[in-house]
Order: structure tokens, then sequence, then C-alpha cells
């Protein structure tokens, strides 16, 4: 018999906003000073296993003390710094030097912080859409594997490869995320980048909500994704949507709710994570507008709660 109460997922905190009154911050543009006391507090009383965190504010410390200084005032509160987030095309003739060097620094930003993941994707800004628009549920994805060459993968691959080997050296393991307007957009093309990669520590963070909403039709169900990637898998980005197809118009709206409110089953998906031994981090992926606190307490409890049933069945 196994043990029940035992929990051998950890959860993270992948917020989307950082609002406790009377501050309200965007995550992509945080300073560390926006890391603020009542917001890191009142994230720790939810009770997360850690927080995931960017590079971009990561790089706004600029020295080894300010980096303790951080890491100290997290970890004070019960907040390790569990994954660093990077992200960014490394295929855009425009970015994709950046790009890799914000790859780069994360392995040594995750190094500084005491952190075993860094976490991105490979979208690029987008090139034609308005200003503002959400790109995705059309006929066509931005950058997509549907209009990739093995080319375009072999040469991501070159890139992933050496700081990957960097990271090795350190304890750290690197993740891409299947992400909407990005070559790795569903479980082939994920599949795909894991056996060019070829390292141990390298794997995916299967967002399956972003191939959800990525095509105005979904490529595959999210049941045949998990159970594709749940073996490849090394951070799970978890967040849930609700669509709305208009078929006439080849578009269909999708909007972010709790994890438990969307139209793809989590009991699924964490039924198939546990059954592939997965012990990794469970990263719920806050909500953008409204009390990102409720919304987001929600899908942690509903996930731990999840977690501990599927495993009583085991057990049985």
């Amino acid at each position: 018999m196994g043990n029940t109460e035992r929990r051998s997922m950890k959860y993270c905190y992948a917020n989307r906003r950082q609002a406790a009154y009377p501050d309200v911050h965007s995550t992509w543009n945080a300073r560390p000073e926006h890391f603020t006391d009542d917001w890191i507090r009142a994230v720790s009383d939810t009770g997360y296993d850690g927080l995931e965190v960017g590079a971009n504010t990561l790089d706004l410390l600029d020295s080894r003390a300010a980096f303790d200084g951080f890491k100290a005032r997290l970890e004070g509160v019960g907040l390790p710094i569990v994954a660093v987030r990077a992200g960014g095309s490394l295929i855009e003739v425009k970015s994709s030097r950046r790009n890799l060097d914000v790859l780069r620094r994360s392995v040594d930003h995750a190094a500084a912080v005491g952190s075993s993941l860094v976490v991105g994707n490979l979208m690029a800004p987008q090139r034609y859409l308005p200003a503002g628009w959400e790109p995705t549920g059309m006929v066509h994805s931005q950058d997509g594997s549907r209009d990739a060459s093995i080319y375009l993968y072999e040469r991501v691959a070159d890139s992933i490869r050496p700081v990957c080997d960097a990271a090795a050296e350190r304890g750290i393991t690197v993740a891409i995320e299947m992400h909407h307007a990005s070559p790795v957009d569903n479980s082939w093309s994920a599949l795909l980048m894991c056996d060019l990669v070829d390292r141990s520590n390298f794997g995916i963070n299967p967002d399956i909500g972003n191939v959800a909403w990525a095509y105005h039709e979904p490529e595959e169900t999210p049941e045949d994704n998990v159970r594709a990637l749940a073996g490849v898998s090394v951070y799970w980005h978890c967040k849930n949507v609700v669509r709305v197809n208009h078929p006439e118009n080849e578009r269909s709206v999708a909007w972010k709710v709790s994890l438990e409110d969307g139209e793809m089953d989590y009991r699924f998906l964490m039924t198939a994570m546990a059954k592939a031994g997965y012990d990794g981090y469970v990263a719920i992926e806050g909500g953008r507008v409204g009390d990102q606190f409720e919304m987001d307490t929600r899908s942690l409890h509903y996930m731990r709660k999840l977690e501990s049933e599927v495993r009583a069945v085991d057990a049985r």
C-alpha cells in the first residue's frame, strides 16, 4: 500500500500579476522592489512551495549582495525561487541573439538564487497583428510547427544544447514550454525538440492550455497531448480556458478561468502525470485580471486535492 498522505509533486506560483494594495504591477515588467512585503506574504500564506521569477526581474540585481538579499527576503517567508523564467524566439532575426543571451544568463541567475530550473518558450513578438491582440484562436499561428522546416528545429536545438551543457555543470535543468505562436506548439514538435537536443537535463513544460487556444480548432485533445508528453515533462504550467468557437469566421475566443472551471479535464491530466512518475513542480499560471488570489488559490487547492485523490486510488 502507498502513502496516500504524501505529495510527490510540488506547487509553484507562476504569477502573472503582482497586486497588493496600494501596489499593482505587471509581472512582465516587474522590478525586485515590486515584490512587496504584502504581496509575498499573501502568496506565502496561500501555501505554495516556491515562486517562478522572470529573468527580466533578476537582470536588475546588480551585485552578489543584491541577489543574496532578494533571495533571502523571499525565502524568509517560505517562497524560494524554484524556476527562472527566460523565453523568446531563437530563430527570429531581430531577437534571437538577445533571447539566447537571456537564456544563458538565466542559468547564471538560477545558480545565484539556488534554483534548479530554467524555463522558457520560443515565441517571438507578433509581426502582423495589431498591438494588443492576443495571438490565439485563428487559422494561422505565427512561427507555428505547421509552417516550420526541420532545419529550424535543428538550428534551435544547436542553440539550446550548449546552454544545457553549462546548466548541467550546476545541476540545473532547462525546460522549453509548449507554447502557441512558436515552433514547439503541440506534442509531436515537443518530442522532436527533445530528440534533437538530446540532453538528460532538458525537457518540456507541457502547458496544454496553449494547445487548447492556439488555433480556432485545437490540433489535438488535452488527453492525447498529456499521454504523449508526461514522460518528458520537467516542469508543468497549468492554466485552463473556456472557448467560444465561431466556425463561420474560423475564429475562436478563449479566456482563462480557474483550473476547475475550464474545459480541460485536469483530473485526467493529473492522473496521467502521476502515473508517468512526475514529481516536479506544478506551476499555477496565474490570472492577469481580477482578484488573482481568489482565482489562483482555488486552482492551487483544486490541484492539491486532485493529486491526493489520484494517489489514493492508486494506493488501493
